[in-house]
């Protein structure tokens, strides 16, 4: 039996993660290279996932990665919305009550666009990328 030229359902969701994380891994490693502390990976909460939590000083950072293989729909950092940006503070609120050694520690938002081959993706990070009081 020839095997079928189309992806099955289960494979694409098994690849996207593989690619997510292999996006991730180097977003992270960007970042600890530029001085950040990694905390946390890929925290799930019901109202949404911090893809990376780091240290920056005494600070957190909440960093959102995005990824796309062109920029034809404005690139990754275009797709985090006001949804999304409510999405990572709600998440970012129930880390720190659930880690209260970090609840008095100032926290900002970034974002890093990734974009290009997935193996090796063209980054950019954007510092304080939105504010609570812009999404709430």
């Amino acid at each position: 039996m020839a095997a079928s030229p189309y992806r099955s359902e289960t494979a694409a969701p098994r690849d996207r993660r593989a690619l997510g994380a292999s996006v991730e891994a180097a977003a992270r490693d960007y970042l600890v290279a530029q001085g950040l502390v990694p905390i946390a990976a890929n925290v799930g909460y019901r109202l949404g996932e911090l893809d990376l939590v780091m240290r920056d000083g005494d600070g957190l950072v909440f960093v959102e990665v995005r990824y796309r293989r062109d920029d034809r729909y404005g690139g990754g950092a275009a797709s985090v919305d006001w949804r999304k940006c409510r999405k990572l503070v709600r998440a970012a609120q129930l880390f720190l009550m659930h880690h209260p050694r970090w609840a008095d520690a100032p926290c900002r938002f970034d974002v890093v666009d990734a974009e290009g081959d997935a193996a090796a993706p063209r980054l950019t990070w954007l510092r304080d990328a939105f504010r609570v009081d812009d999404v709430m």
